[in-house]
């Protein structure tokens, strides 16, 4: 079995609406699905992603309308990169976030990439990754009714930066119980720490890389808006997820065993430094009850939420004005 690269990862926002505007006309991603927690119904789930939502280009927030901010720290994911087609891109980037007021740090190598850091309006961490010298899995494909030119658009997730208090116990999980390979290092962005270590999985590539950085000098990460929940990783078929269960469980790792979240299928369990990693299926996919050409446009609810879907509507404030 072989992990294929990260399926999507999942963040925090208090403020929906603002997160949706965010995300779609700044950015450029199609609201590819529009749901609720299926935790917690009273609130939205929203993922984005490319024209399909490919899996390896989710990016979905859980809505907690009453968060706090997120106070950065140990034990954490502590940066999300979304991939763009090459360095040209990351210039477009630049101009762009700073005609709609936010601030970007300046260009800078990272594991042999050139990317551009910033904050959305929560603060969540963010870089673009240039794919121009990029080899292995294979980006996304853009929505042809994104805000961005196709040749400057996201086309999925880049590498996820964990950031721990001790590297060798994440490291030895991703290796030995989840088959990732020690690709190499690069320069830690605070000096005095050790190097960043990356990993990768599958056809390798940014769409597949992991990035354990090792801070002494922080303490733990208190999460709340603008932080990250989980980074989930790509199985291909739900007979190999039963394989990973069957595998995480040997391994006595306290876990949630097989859920179903009708989109996708899942395993969740924390890794030693208390960070939550998913296991999910590349199916079936996000057009299981929407048509593609309109994903996104209504609430979406999976079958076991659909008899209280007048409860559940209630409840939520709309995301735009057209809803």
């Amino acid at each position: 079995m072989e992990l294929k690269g990260i399926h999507h990862v999942s963040a925090l926002t208090a403020n929906a609406p603002e997160n949706f505007k965010f995300y779609t006309e700044v950015m450029g991603l199609r609201l590819i699905k529009k749901t609720v927690n299926q935790d917690d119904t009273s609130v939205y789930h929203l993922f984005y992603g490319d024209e399909k939502g490919n899996p390896g280009t989710e990016l979905t927030f859980f809505e907690i309308p009453m968060a706090g901010r997120n106070h950065d720290g140990n034990n954490s994911i502590s940066a999300i990169s979304l991939r763009v087609k090459n360095d040209a891109a990351l210039r477009f980037w630049q101009d762009r976030l700073k005609q709609n007021g936010i601030e970007t740090d300046e260009l800078k190598d990272r594991a042999g990439r050139q990317t551009l850091a910033f904050r959305d309006l929560e603060g969540q961490r963010l870089i673009l990754v240039s794919d121009e010298n990029n080899r292995g899995v294979a980006g996304g494909q853009p929505w042809s009714k994104s805000t961005t030119p196709e040749e400057n658009a996201i086309i999925g997730l880049g590498p996820v930066r964990l950031t721990v208090p001790a590297a060798e116990p994440t490291v030895q999980v991703l290796t030995e119980l989840l088959g990732f390979r020690k690709k190499g290092t690069f320069e830690p962005e605070v000096g005095g720490q050790p190097d960043i270590i990356v990993l990768e999985t599958g056809e390798g590539g940014s769409g597949a890389e992991i990035h354990v950085e090792e801070r002494t000098d922080i303490p733990g990460e208190r999460l709340g808006r603008g932080g990250v929940h989980h980074v989930a990783f790509r199985v291909d078929n739900e007979d190999e997820l039963r394989k990973w269960i069957e595998k995480v469980k040997t391994s006595r790792f306290p876990n949630s065993g097989f859920v179903d979240r009708f989109y996708f299928k899942s395993l969740y369990f924390r890794e030693p430094n208390r960070i939550l990693f998913e296991l999910a299926t590349d199916g079936p996919g996000f057009d299981t009850d929407e048509e593609l050409e309109h994903l996104g446009e209504s609430l979406a609810l999976p079958p076991f939420l659909e008899p209280h879907r007048e409860e559940i509507e209630a409840k939520l404030k709309p995301l735009h004005t057209k809803q």
